[in-house]
């Protein structure tokens, strides 16, 4: 932990970041400070929520016999302030990461796909004729009669309730559960993006 330490001193925080990291990804046993080191490198690096995550886990640890304890709690007060701005803010999710149009319904909310009921095909076959478009009743005098399927107008066929026909159904997008967006690696600054004109001529 001495090196991620060390690029704290120096303010090098993404190779702190790293370090931690890999003593995370390593199995082996963590130093009992450690989380509060790698939740203040979080901090500076602008990823608030899982600076959240870690002074949370440092202090649910150590309680009041941590040896930073008291800038754990001034962390937890600092993080206020930005965690507030990634809730109200819409243009990222609960992590503080800026959300990108779904590359799956291209932002649609939507996709379309072949009819699972019909099989594409818009039409199914009348369940009350059993397809025929005749309905077999048999009189009372024990005669089978024929008539025409009133359902199916006879035709042995109906308009696929599911796609109305059109053989295609569409669904909410399950990539991004109907929103249109999905978040992206990017943190949010919480401004929307202003696309600058070309310059007048």
């Amino acid at each position: 932990m001495k090196g991620a330490l060390a690029a704290m001193e120096r303010s090098d925080y993404q190779t702190a970041n790293s370090i931690f990291r890999n003593l995370i990804d390593s199995g082996l046993p963590l130093p009992e400070e450690m989380p509060y080191y790698f939740s203040e490198t979080l901090f500076q690096l602008g990823q608030y929520d899982n600076s959240q995550n870690f002074v949370n886990k440092y202090l649910e640890l150590t309680g009041f016999t941590g040896q930073n304890y008291e800038s754990a709690t001034r962390l937890k007060e600092k993080l206020k302030v930005p965690l507030a701005q990634i809730i109200a803010c819409e243009l990222c999710d609960r992590r503080g990461y800026r959300y990108e149009s779904c590359t799956t319904c291209q932002g649609k909310k939507q996709t379309e796909q072949a009819c699972s009921y019909c099989k594409a095909k818009g039409v199914v076959g009348c369940s009350r004729c059993g397809a025929s478009g005749m309905i077999k009743k048999v009189n009372v005098f024990n005669l089978v009669d024929f008539y025409e399927c009133e359902r199916c107008g006879g035709k042995g066929r109906l308009t696929c309730p599911t796609c109305s026909g059109s053989g295609k159904e569409v669904s909410a997008c399950k990539t991004c559960e109907g929103s249109g967006k999905t978040p992206s690696t990017a943190l949010c600054n919480h401004e929307a993006h202003v696309h600058s004109e070309g310059a007048k001529k």
